[in-house]
């Protein structure tokens, strides 16, 4: 069962660059002061969310996905579910959900990178703060399905990364991820 000792184990042993020191704080921060810190129903300091730096099996990309709601290309990812025994697992289950790709089972998930980003209000909730934890994985296969979160999915090369305007945070993570 994921936990916040879970939590918090992941965020003292990452190495933050400079750019990601802040959100390591905050997300210390949010592990050590709140109860229920993957609750998405937490809007004050806000919740964990999970993304997945899923990488090509025979090559040097990333696997992308236009997010329908933020219109940007962006990693799979979201909510942590009472159901994922680890937050690894849950970016994993997201992953499967939003794009169909498998990850390869045996390998753990090791975290290359955190964010924390607010979420602009909408209807039934305020204005909040996702710290988001990337974990990296390799996919079993090349193959993906679009879905109605990620309405177009995409291998993306390094080198690519600024034609699809990928964010700093992701460009980070993908750099410590191929390492």
């Amino acid at each position: 069962m994921r936990s916040i000792e879970e939590g918090r184990r992941l965020v003292e042993a990452f190495a933050a660059s400079p750019e990601e020191q802040k959100s390591r704080e905050l997300t210390l921060g949010l592990l050590e002061q709140t109860e229920a810190p993957f609750s998405r129903d937490q809007y004050h300091p806000g919740h964990i969310t999970v993304s997945a730096l899923v990488l090509h099996p025979h090559g040097r990309r990333v696997l992308l996905m236009h997010h329908h709601r933020h219109r940007r290309w962006l990693l799979p990812g979201g909510h942590v579910e009472e159901t994922d025994t680890t937050l690894g697992d849950a970016a994993r289950r997201e992953t499967a959900e939003e794009t169909s790709v498998q990850i390869a089972s045996d390998r753990l998930a090791r975290l290359v990178g955190m964010d924390v980003h607010g979420i602009p209000a909408r209807k039934g909730e305020p204005f909040h703060l996702h710290h988001d934890l990337i974990f990296t994985f390799e996919a079993e296969s090349d193959v993906f399905a679009c879905t109605e979160e990620a309405p177009q999915v995409a291998w993306c090369g390094l080198d690519e990364f600024e034609r699809f305007g990928v964010p700093g945070n992701i460009v980070r993570a993908a750099a410590r991820a191929l390492r």
